[in-house]
């Protein structure tokens, strides 16, 4: 598809003016549209927009179109702007703090200012990069970016510092072994810990990773010394390394895509933990490496905000006409869950992920519905129009609700040993596993997917959940999570008891 033809048509009507494409969904019969607007737009809006997209999809599938409301917050374009440096011009994130980058946002869009040193002016307004920025910034949000450099004495010592974000949940460390090790200040390591796991006080150890950014620099002494960045697949690494007289040549010949070991000492300095590189050698992964997966923090022992209650309130019996429930399904336990968000973005690739909001869930054990789990979830920006008007939520319905880390430690608890369900799973469980994995809980269940077995069993024109429903005679409050979860936990048991099984 032609994308900018497309989007010139689409932005003719006044509602979408601005409008960016944020994805494409296509099933059996239907391309939907996902289009995001910062400005109020009308049902005629909406029309034209669908027609427009009919030209667009090939023959025999029928266009929808999804609009919504999007207005960014100046914090979440400093981390989107944090997050294009880092992915795109790693050597110039490795001078940028987060602190160093300033939005402001007006109706058409806005600006972004990065503050940096003296060193680092040049390099930020000689190579295009604001111009990069400033057009993904036009791919990710509505409007039109601009971006300044800000100049501002920074000082630097003989060493630069830079600590991994504290974790808290740490398990033991995992190496991998040490490959094409060649010396230059001969070490001789044999294994290397993984980035993400040097989160506590480790001597003598070495990490092993490409290089994406090297640098010499002088101390006031006259003595050189080396600034890197090291990244291996679980994380990245900035560090400072004084090289010797009979090796400082073989370290200047190194450049960025080398695969290098530092080996020092994981140590405390001020109020965090910094890697003090004393030896370098080259050495990599072995070919076709994989990390293995960090272990979960254990379930908690106890619930601390969210605590489910027997869900004896409603009336299942009509659930069970015909076959019975297949034995896959009354010998192991679900939990069906569902999520009510900021917005659609579920991958932090494409720019700042949107929050959670409210989180509903019930458990079947025994093919019944026996409990329930709701809760709204704190958010620190404020919610859009839009977003009101699906769910009904609101900004004070949220003031005093748990912190978006807690609300998952108790519902990983509550799905401990059950399968996950949800209509559409992956979109919801995206979220879950993103903010949870950031606590140490990691969400490893099997899924299973009620649009896809509808797909399968009913063959209906959509497979919305709604549609769903209403082809087995279901009423809900469709957008809000606890009631989406529950006539979803319906639709899973009848669909099953149709196909007596469970793929």
């Amino acid at each position: 598809m032609k994308s900018k033809q497309y989007l010139e048509e689409i932005r003719r009507t006044p509602g979408l003016v601005r409008a960016v494409l944020r994805k494409i969904e296509i099933s059996e019969k239907t391309a939907t549209f996902f289009l995001v607007t910062d400005v109020g737009y009308s049902p005629a809006d909406v029309g034209y927009a669908r027609g427009v997209t009919q030209n667009y999809v090939p023959d025999g599938l029928i266009a929808e179109v999804r609009v919504l409301k999007s207005v960014p917050d100046a914090v979440g374009v400093c981390h989107a702007v944090a997050d294009i440096l880092r992915t795109r011009f790693p050597a110039v994130a490795a001078f940028v703090d987060p602190d160093d980058i300033v939005a402001e946002v007006d109706e058409g869009g806005g600006r972004f200012f990065v503050t940096v040193g003296e060193l680092e002016r040049e390099r930020m307004t000689g190579d295009g990069i604001l111009d990069a920025v400033s057009a993904e910034l036009a791919r990710r949000f509505c409007g039109t970016w601009f971006g300044e450099v800000r100049f501002a004495e920074k000082a630097r010592g003989e060493i630069e510092h830079a600590a991994p974000p504290e974790a808290e949940f740490v398990s033991a460390p995992r190496f991998f072994p040490v490959e094409g090790y060649e010396p230059i200040d001969g070490a001789k390591p044999s294994q290397a810990v993984y980035l993400a796991d040097l989160v506590k006080e480790m001597a003598g150890v070495t990490v092993c990773g490409t290089l994406s950014y090297i640098e010499e620099r002088v101390t006031k002494a006259g003595k050189p010394y080396f600034t890197m960045t090291v990244s291996d697949a679980t994380g990245q690494l900035r560090c400072s390394y004084f090289s010797k007289k009979a090796t400082v040549e073989k370290v200047r010949a190194l450049k960025q895509g080398d695969s290098v070991c530092l080996t020092g000492d994981n140590e405390l300095y001020g109020a965090g933990l910094s890697f003090r590189a004393k030896q370098v050698d080259l050495g990599h992964a072995p070919d076709g490496f994989v990390p293995e997966e960090r272990p979960s923090r254990p379930v908690p022992a106890q619930y601390k905000a969210v605590f489910p209650s027997p869900a004896s309130d409603y009336v299942q019996g009509t659930l069970f006409k015909g076959k019975p429930l297949p034995a896959c399904v009354t010998e192991q336990e679900f939990v069906v869950f569902d999520l009510e968000t900021t917005g659609l973005n579920n991958t932090p690739a494409a720019g700042a992920m949107d929050r959670i909001i409210e989180l509903g869930a019930v458990k079947i054990k025994g093919g019944n519905i026996v409990e329930k789990f709701s809760t709204f979830v704190a958010c620190p920006v404020r919610l859009s129009e839009e977003i009101t008007g699906i769910t009904g939520i609101t900004d004070d319905m949220l003031a005093g609700a748990p912190e978006v880390g807690v609300v998952l430690a108790d519902f990983y608890k509550f799905a401990a040993g059950c399968a996950l369900v949800g209509h559409n799973v992956q979109f919801d469980y995206k979220f879950i596993r993103y903010y949870g994995e950031k606590e140490g809980f990691l969400f490893g269940q099997r899924q299973y997917d009620t649009m896809v077995m509808s797909q399968r069993i009913l063959r209906l024109p959509h497979n919305r959940l709604n549609d769903v429903a209403d082809y087995f005679g279901f009423t809900f409050h469709h957008h809000r999570a606890f009631d989406d979860a529950f006539v979803t936990a319906k639709v899973f048991l009848e669909l099953a008891r149709m196909a007596q099984k469970l793929e």
